[in-house]
Order: structure tokens, then sequence, then C-alpha cells
């Protein structure tokens, strides 16, 4: 399936609201990202997402329609060479390997882009497509912590994975 990462826009907030709104996807998203997912959350979302030079989030984009989005994120102080990944996709593109290559190349964005050595994603224990996408692109777990996570008052196990630069 054919898609292009590229930096969000306003026009994108129709779509944003109608792929987010799904409580499938919020169940495996922090609750920055709720359900129901708004106008107003969608908005918000992309005036955070287009704040930042370089842009290191984006949309993902097929036919000309933001159906989900791909970041990273560059930490600070002693966490500087790191950055976090995060990402999400519309139900309705799940199990199409889409995500498996969006991931691919925000790893290579993210180290041609930033003094990093190591890409990391913190997916729920829940989460296993999640999961078996990280793994498929070649992440290794670092790390499971057991009942660390509070999500719609349920105790989840919070796993690390991560990738570094070769």
């Amino acid at each position: 399936m054919d898609f292009k990462l590229r930096p969000w826009q306003i026009d994108d907030l129709d779509s944003v609201v109608k792929h987010g709104n799904n409580i499938n996807i919020a169940r495996f998203m922090t609750d920055a990202f709720p359900h129901p997912y708004t106008e107003e959350n969608g908005r918000s979302f992309i005036e955070f997402a287009t704040k930042d030079k370089p842009i290191h989030i984006f949309a993902i984009d097929i036919n000309g329609e933001a159906v989900g989005g791909i970041g990273v994120h560059p930490q600070a102080d002693i966490h500087h060479r790191n950055a976090e990944l995060g990402y999400w996709l519309s139900e309705e593109y799940w199990g199409k390997g889409l995500m498996s290559k969006a991931v691919l190349q925000m790893i290579d964005f993210a180290f041609q882009s930033f003094e990093i050595d190591r890409v990391f994603a913190r997916p729920f224990g829940t989460n296993l497509a999640s999961q078996r996408v990280l793994e498929k692109v070649g992440f290794s777990l670092e790390a499971h912590f057991e009942k660390t996570l509070v999500k719609n008052g349920e105790l989840l196990d919070e796993l690390v994975y991560a990738i570094r630069r070769v």
C-alpha cells in the first residue's frame, strides 16, 4: 500500500478526528490521545505537531488523507542521545504492513536528523501488534515493567523496545 509521511497541516483536522476517534486506537495510547477524540483535540495536536523545527511529527498520508501519525521525540538532559518513537494508524489500515514501512522511514529520519544513538518505543504489554511491528523492523526488547501503567483503571505492563545506530 502506498503512503507518504508529510508534515501535518490544519487542513488535516477533519481527517485526524475521523480516523483518531476510535476506542481501539485510544486504548493503546497515552491519555493525551483521548476517546472520544474531538475537533479541539485534533486542533491542539496539529498545533503541537507543527511547532518544532525541524518538524519531527508527521502525518501518514494515503491518497491525500491523513490516516495516522508517527513521530520521534528527541530527549533532553542526560537522555539527549535518545529519541522516543510514537505512532498510531487508522484501524482501517491495520494488518497491511504499512506501519512497519513507516517506522523504518522514521528510524532513518531520526538518525539523519538528530545526534542520537538510540530510538526507543514503549508499547503497552497488551499491544501485541505494535510489539510485532517493532520486532519486525529490528527493535530489541530492553525492558518489561509489570503493572506500571494505568489505562482506563486497569494496570498494564510497559515494554521498552529500542534500536541503536549501526
